[in-house]
């Protein structure tokens, strides 16, 4: 049996290590091979392209979380055919490997001013019925996991669809997409900003929070920023 194309990374790919911690810290990368290129990380993961096989992205995990890449193996062969997901192709013994899709996250469109259609929110919207239809559970989707691309919306990271419970983040943004962002679209908005945009969210009670509240801090920050 012929083995796939995406092969031809595998080399590259093991001579590096990618090092998780046990405090939720981003991992960190051992090693530099040619050709090979750092596209994003995680507190599990770190994401790779790969000069010659552009058109994969390698998602490559710590050995500490060797379940989570088994996890996201199983959502992305039971997400098969949705359009809202990357493209699974296969994995290794700590690779996962999927479509490269292009674009910039929603955290990168707020740092670069560039303006989220609502038509994204409606996409993930869709993406969500969509994967509970397949009997999932659609969560852990935040500002880093939704790509704008060609106006649409496009869903990353499921390793958490098969755990149960909402962790509201999706609900939450919808709401402040209603609510705060009409006053910042278009604006680029500093790292220092959205550090602490996103602590004082991680403060909050999330089961009890109040987005009202939530709004006039908001308004009170983004006063105090933009002067």
């Amino acid at each position: 049996m012929n083995r796939p194309d995406w092969f031809q990374a595998e080399e590259a790919l093991q001579q590096i290590q990618v090092i998780g911690s046990d405090r939720n810290e981003l991992v960190d990368i051992i090693g530099r091979v040619e050709g090979l290129h750092c596209i994003g990380t995680g507190t599990d993961a770190a994401v790779f392209t790969y000069d010659g096989l552009p058109q994969y992205a390698f998602k490559m995990y710590s050995d500490h979380a060797l379940d989570k890449l088994q996890n996201e193996k199983e959502v992305y062969e039971q997400l098969k055919g949705l359009p809202y997901f990357p493209t699974y192709y296969g994995s290794g013994r700590n690779i996962l490997v999927i479509s490269y899709e292009p674009g910039d996250t929603l955290l990168e469109c707020l740092e670069k001013g560039i303006p989220v259609p609502e038509q994204v929110m409606l996409d993930v919207d869709a993406a969500r019925e969509a994967v509970r239809s397949r009997g999932l559970n659609p969560r852990d989707i935040h500002l880093k996991n939704v790509l704008l691309q060609e106006g649409r919306g496009k869903v990353l990271d499921v390793s958490e669809y098969i755990q149960d419970g909402n962790d509201h983040r999706w609900e939450h943004l919808v709401w402040a997409y209603h609510n705060i962002y009409p006053r910042i679209k278009g604006t680029p908005l500093s790292p220092r900003m959205l550090q602490t945009i996103k602590w004082g969210y991680n403060q909050l009670d999330q089961a009890n929070i109040k987005l009202d509240d939530l709004s006039r801090k908001a308004n009170r920050l983004f006063s105090r920023f933009m002067k």
